[in-house]
């Protein structure tokens, strides 16, 4: 079995002004994402995906461009199946072969950012060949299954404090989510402006839903630290990205502050990036996108390293199919794993980008039993919403 062909469109699909809402990241109009096609020569199909984004809404003629004219030629005719060995020959580059024969990483310059996210939906893809080809779902092939269901949690929150209550109820009333998860930070400017939507919230819900709060990375240590002490009661179950991942001392610092568990991850790439949230203490819960962290290969090892640390795991999945389904394989295999992000924006690129229904009941998220990734992608609504170069 040989690579054939590679095949990367930038897919942009538009969401209905009713189902939209405004956070940090601004209005969002759309969800994007890169999606990749891999077809070897028996005919077996594999599909990734790369972001460079956080959130659902970017560009990515460059990432595309990268995965077809610079990544693709690289894959054609090779083996599918060596996974690992087409990881680390595009994390090091030139240097791959030397880098296998001395047993450690040389990687390029630009290894980081769209590099990783092209390395990223590429690795994607191969899972989902490597299943198929063997008739297995991918979380086999990873070590197992723990669970055939796992809890998930609502992620939206975006109302303000008159209307979030209402807003994290229809959550529950729609899915049965006994987690729910509420956007703070810069949308709302000072620090007491997001703890009086949190208290607020947790005044709606009651005290036996459990509710997460995410920053997007926008306060300040000293800013965090005081949203910590405003909301020290509401008994958290974790404060996501409370300042920018560049700053990993600075979350040790905020988490240092106070009781609240500390969840980060979703803008790092690799392995060594969670190696240092982990050394400098910075973060109870590790959030590696498998979209951009490196794939379903680097989401496993950093589920190692949350394991060796005695922390827990909780990819970030707003993102399209091929993205949340590596999620749910690599959160069934992995002993670290707890909770699947589940989101509750409008979100066309995983419910209408597949054929299969993808919901959650009773607050849990059943794991496929397809093989490969366990999805069938509608080309009909990929071609309709492929960018044009």
């Amino acid at each position: 079995m040989r690579v054939k062909s590679v095949q990367a469109w930038w897919v942009r699909i538009p969401i209905e002004v009713a189902k939209q809402h405004r956070s940090d990241f601004g209005q969002v109009t759309t969800f994007d994402a890169a999606i990749l096609r891999i077809e070897t020569d028996d005919g077996l199909v594999g599909w990734g995906e790369g972001k460079n984004a956080a959130g659902s809404a970017g560009s990515y003629a460059a990432l595309v461009h990268m995965l077809n004219r610079e990544i693709g030629p690289q894959l054609i005719g090779r083996d599918p199946a060596d996974i690992g060995v087409i990881w680390e020959m595009l994390y090091n580059g030139v240097r791959h072969e030397a880098a296998a024969h001395a047993g450690h990483a040389m990687p390029q310059l630009a290894r980081r950012g769209v590099s990783v996210a092209a390395i990223s939906a590429v690795d994607i893809a191969l899972w989902d060949i490597l299943g198929k080809s063997l008739g297995q779902p991918v979380w086999r092939l990873l070590g197992g299954r723990k669970v055939e269901r796992m809890q998930a949690y609502a992620s939206g929150g975006w109302a303000a404090a008159g209307a979030i209550g209402e807003q994290l109820k229809s959550y529950v009333a729609r899915g049965g989510f006994k987690a729910l998860k509420m956007r703070v930070g810069a949308m709302d400017g000072a620090p007491h402006v997001s703890a009086a939507r949190v208290r607020a919230a947790r005044q709606a819900i009651g005290p036996d839903v459990e509710l997460m709060v995410d920053a997007h990375g926008t306060y300040t240590v000293a800013e965090a630290k005081r949203f910590i002490n405003l909301t020290a009661d509401l008994d958290l179950a974790w404060f996501e990205e409370p300042v920018i991942a560049d700053d990993k001392p600075g979350m040790a610092e905020v988490r240092a502050s106070g009781s609240t568990p500390i969840a980060t991850g979703e803008s790092e790439a690799t392995r060594y990036s969670f190696r240092d949230l982990a050394v400098l203490k910075s973060a109870d819960i590790f959030q590696p996108d498998p979209a951009f962290c490196g794939g379903i290969s680097e989401a496993m090892k950093i589920g190692t390293i949350a394991s060796a640390f005695n922390l827990r795991f909780s990819p970030h999945l707003w993102a399209g199919a091929p993205c949340f389904f590596a999620g749910l394989h690599v959160c069934a295999a992995s002993p670290a794993s707890f909770i699947i992000e589940y989101s509750l924006g409008a979100n066309p690129m995983i419910h209408d980008l597949v054929e299969e229904t993808v919901e959650a009941k009773d607050g849990m998220i059943a794991i496929p039993e397809k093989p490969g990734l366990g999805f069938t992608i509608s080309e009909r609504f990929l071609e309709a919403h492929a960018q044009r170069s």
